[in-house]
């Protein structure tokens, strides 16, 4: 008699991007799947998806009615709500947590559960935060932190080893000429970025450095910033709009050397970028996150420097031209530790195990 088969475990997809158009790309290689948060590669586990259809507000108020209508109405059966945040999810993980939604919440927390700031917003925390039946981190301090908030249970917080999306970026490497040089430094990222340290850290080099990134964001205009300052000719700036990883790592992948420096916030700022790095076998000059779950002077991939230390990047930068041997086999390390331990096919192998464990709710 033939060994039955498991019923297969349907999960309801939330992303706040996009996900069927960038599905579509990423079977075409024109997008990285681990941007799509290991959802391409669950189905090898016998998990199927129902795509929520994201649609973009400026008021968050608008985009929980919209998210709580859709999925309070969805025809099609699921088992699991997974999403790669909860910013509109908010009034689901409310109705989970009195009791109403009866299906498991399971989500991405980008950042540390932490106090409010009034007795108040803390009590409404703290129940929030019972709407959730599973929460993956980034990394073991994020966890240390918000077990240290004493809102959430240990048991409901892991770690998942979070990198890149290995085969895209060898696609993308095998489309480029095999005799193009890399050179130059580039910066990519909009998240949280301290342009002026870097700027003017690079003003004191003679450099080439490329900046991609958003005229604005998260309140910051970095157009602002960058006119402020007397920039010289071996510095370039592109602004760029909405979502375009794709064009940015052929970018990328001609350059040389990676450079991330961030503004000091309790999260991973900077990780999209960092694993990206990983991918294509690049040295990195990084601002010093301690929430980063990798370590990159530990594990020789680059040199990290102090939260707006612009000596510290001039030192940096002229110590990666002045060993290039060192920066080769710093590159090297990157990427073996992307196939060792983080990467999309690991990563989407522990959220799969998670979420099949709801199988039977």
């Amino acid at each position: 008699m033939a060994e039955k088969r498991p019923t297969p475990l349907i999960i309801y997809f939330y992303h706040t991007r996009l996900t069927r158009e960038s599905y579509e790309e990423w079977k075409q290689f024109r997008f990285p799947g681990h941007i799509l948060y290991g959802l391409p590669l669950l189905e090898k586990y016998g998990i199927r998806s129902v795509m929520h259809p994201y649609k973009a507000f400026a008021s968050r108020w608008k985009l929980m009615l919209y998210t709580t209508r859709k999925i309070l109405c969805c025809r099609e059966k699921y088992d699991v709500l997974y999403g790669t945040s909860f910013r509109g999810l908010e009034l689901i993980v409310f109705l989970r947590a009195l009791g109403l939604y009866r299906k498991p919440v399971v989500i991405w927390h980008h950042s540390a559960v932490s106090r409010a700031s009034n007795r108040f917003r803390e009590a409404v925390s703290r129940f929030f935060y019972r709407g959730f039946d599973q929460m993956f981190l980034f990394s073991r301090k994020l966890i240390q932190d918000s077990i240290a908030s004493r809102k959430v249970a240990e048991s409901k917080l892991q770690l998942i080893h979070w990198g890149p999306d290995l085969a895209f970026y060898d696609h993308l490497l095998g489309e480029l000429p095999v005799s193009l040089p890399r050179h130059g430094f580039i910066s990519t990222g909009k998240e949280r970025r301290d342009v002026k340290t870097m700027l003017e850290a690079f003003a004191r080099t003679n450099e080439e450095l490329e900046v991609y990134i958003a005229e604005e964001s998260n309140g910051i205009s970095y157009r602002r910033i960058a006119d402020s300052l007397c920039l010289p000719q071996n510095i370039r700036i592109h602004y760029t709009e909405g979502v375009i990883p794709y064009v940015l790592a052929r970018k990328v992948a001609e350059a040389r050397f990676i450079v991330i420096c961030c503004l000091d916030y309790p999260y991973t700022v900077g990780l999209t970028t960092l694993v990206e790095a990983f991918a294509l076998g690049m040295p990195v000059i990084c601002t010093r996150n301690p929430y980063f779950e990798m370590d990159i002077d530990k594990e020789e991939i680059g040199i990290t420097v102090p939260y707006g230390d612009t000596e510290g990047w001039v030192n940096a930068i002229r110590y990666l031209i002045a060993h290039p041997e060192e920066a080769e086999r710093m590159g090297r390390n990157a990427r073996r530790l992307a196939e060792e331990r983080f990467n999309l096919e690991i990563f989407s192998g522990e959220i799969a195990n998670t979420l099949l464990k709801f199988r039977s709710e």
